[in-house]
């Protein structure tokens, strides 16, 4: 591991020095990740890219992108562009990142199945915003609103998720 890693424990999440509680998936950790499972999958996953809600927080990193109206996350393993953000009006099964809540006001994506997905192997794991202490996530990674913001400021291109 590296010192600019993102180290996810059994119990937190170390970074820069620091401990994060954290969040993981209702199916927990997994070394067989499937479309719909609801767990987190094991390994180094690479940080690919930020994307944020302009209406509601300024830029946390210089190459952070804004998340539009009309921005959606395909989840459908029949879509062409499964794994993939695409744009409203979107005919297959679709995740709104621009939330009503403030879930997605900031995601940090990560490598997980992508850019080349395989089919059924799952969609996007996320780095966000958690719904609570003790509530789990769908299979993302997810944190306190501060702590999050925090973590963004201080990743680096090298910057990797290890799920061990």
């Amino acid at each position: 591991m590296k010192p600019t890693d993102l180290v996810l424990t059994p119990t937190h999440l170390r970074f820069c020095g620091r401990r994060f509680p954290r969040r993981v998936g209702r199916g927990g950790l997994t070394d067989r990740k499937a479309e719909g499972d609801g767990a987190t999958p094991r390994g180094v996953h690479r940080i690919v890219g930020m994307l944020y809600r302009p209406d509601r927080m300024a830029r946390p990193a210089d190459w952070a992108l804004p998340i539009g109206p009309r921005d959606l996350w395909s989840d459908d393993v029949h879509d062409p562009n499964y794994n993939m953000m695409v744009r409203a009006s979107h005919r297959f099964s679709h995740e709104n990142l621009r939330r009503a809540d403030p879930m997605y006001d900031l995601i940090i994506l990560t490598d997980w199945n992508w850019p080349y997905a395989v089919k059924g192997r799952g969609s996007a794991i996320f780095i966000h915003q958690w719904r609570g202490p003790g509530r789990p996530t769908a299979g993302c990674v997810a944190f306190r609103r501060d702590h999050l913001r925090w973590i963004a400021r201080h990743i680096r291109y090298q910057t990797r998720l290890v799920i061990a």
